[in-house]
């Protein structure tokens, strides 16, 4: 399976976590996508270095190729995976121990 379809897997686990399953709409809040803005620099940022001077390599038949400051594009949608993940289950496991 290449990182492309992994990537994109991710994106749509979390988004049918957050807005179906778990039922928190993170993805729904201006506060996300202003606060996820500023992690997306410092991924990009991040990335740019690791990639940029080879410290991080790809397999060019697992990505697309399209590339955001030397990184593959598929690592911004598993980094959007992760981030939201986590807050997902941070909110959410917050709501069910708030209520007990």
């Amino acid at each position: 399976m290449s990182y492309t379809v992994l990537a994109v897997a991710g994106v749509g686990v979390t988004l049918a976590l957050d807005l179906w399953i778990l039922r928190t709409r993170l993805v729904t809040r201006r506060l996300f996508w202003a606060s996820y803005a500023i992690i997306v620099f410092f991924q990009l940022v991040t990335n740019g270095i690791l990639t940029g001077f080879d410290i991080v390599r790809y397999d060019p038949d697992t990505i697309t190729g399209l590339r955001l400051v030397h990184a593959p594009v598929e690592d911004l949608l598993f980094g959007f995976a992760m981030v939201t993940q986590t807050l997902v289950w941070w909110i959410w496991w917050g709501v069910r121990h708030g209520n007990e």
